[in-house]
């Protein structure tokens, strides 16, 4: 079999990557450079620039140029668009959940069939499509292992506890014979999915700002398939982050007080959802949020403690606005499209 030959049957179809940068050009250089090594073209690349910078802008002109000059236009889309890369600024910093929203919208209006969504923290493996073509075959929804900025393995939490709305910090981390495991989340690091759970559950909602939001759409997704995480590692973190480590493991990784706010305001939104789908467990929801609480108490003193003052008001601001999300008459979960 030839190299070309061994490339088509290892593609994936119309696969969009969806990318959400901001502020952070050197990252997304790297991801940039990580895409070029890739051993099969993606269909489109749909950069999401939440600063609307034109040194951002100025870079995805660069990079589309070297990938055109690597790879060669592509299928059109929907717009008559031959370019694999789109630039698609957003008026203002609507956050990686407003971005991934918009991204997800923009690639399934140009006619993608598969979603690989990213933030630009990351860098792919030049073997990545490869490694999740053959997944696609049966399944809709898969999700790739990690390596950690240090290139050790990253272990995620694929198994989420939905009646106290907590990742199961306790599942298995063995894969089993089939090397694959199901889940019932996502992570908007590497998370690949298909057109029609689009089509089914909607787009991702962007009124998360950050936080939750893709927890959310994995939720969402194992309600209409059976989603997967693979034992293929397809994707490495390229971002170093301040950690509380045990015995050699992570266990907290640092975060802004805008991450602990929405983490903790973001627990309404995910509760309203609960609701639809009659999974909602007052006791038991009340339960995890105090838990999650106590945890960003842990990760403020170990991990933190320099922003202990801040971080505990953004913390208790976020658990007040949650209780106003369960009572606003207003909501409404994102609709399905078909």
């Amino acid at each position: 079999m030839t190299q070309s030959q061994h490339a088509k049957k290892a593609a994936i179809d119309k696969l969009a990557i969806v990318i959400v940068t901001y502020k952070r050009q050197k990252l997304l250089a790297t991801l940039f450079d990580s895409l070029k090594a890739l051993t099969v073209a993606p269909w489109r690349i749909v950069v999401v620039d939440n600063e609307h910078s034109e040194t951002t802008k100025s870079m995805v002109e660069d990079f589309s140029a070297a990938v055109t000059a690597q790879w060669g236009q592509t299928i059109a889309d929907t717009e008559g668009n031959m370019n694999r890369v789109v630039y698609f600024p957003q008026e203002g910093n609507i956050g990686g959940s407003g971005g991934f929203s918009n991204g997800v919208r923009k690639a399934y209006e140009l006619g993608a069939e598969w979603f690989w969504v990213m933030d630009d923290d990351v860098a792919v493996l030049p073997v990545a499509i490869e490694k999740l073509a053959p997944w696609t075959l049966h399944h809709d929804v898969i999700q790739g292992s990690r390596n950690d900025y240090d290139s050790g393995p990253f272990y995620w939490q694929y198994h989420f506890i939905v009646p106290l709305g907590i990742p199961d910090p306790i599942a298995p981390a063995a894969f089993g014979p089939r090397s694959y495991r199901l889940m019932n989340t996502m992570c908007f690091e590497g998370g690949l999915f298909r057109r029609n759970i689009v089509e089914k559950i909607g787009f991702p909602d962007g009124r998360f700002f950050i936080y939750w939001d893709d927890t959310m759409y994995g939720y969402l997704a194992s309600k209409v398939t059976n989603p997967i995480e693979v034992k293929d590692v397809i994707i490495r973190r390229t971002r170093d982050i301040d950690n509380w480590n045990i015995a050699g493991l992570r266990q907290l990784n640092s975060t802004s007080d805008m991450n602990r706010y929405h983490i903790m305001r973001n627990r309404g939104y995910m509760a309203r959802y609960f609701m639809v789908y009659g999974d909602y467990r007052p006791a038991l929801f009340a339960l995890g949020t105090a838990a999650t609480a106590i945890k960003e108490v842990i990760r403020l003193v170990a991990v933190d403690k320099g922003h202990l003052r801040s971080g505990l008001s953004a913390i208790a601001r976020g658990w007040w606005d949650s209780h106003k999300l369960l009572h606003d008459p207003d909501w409404r979960p994102m609709p399905a499209l078909k």
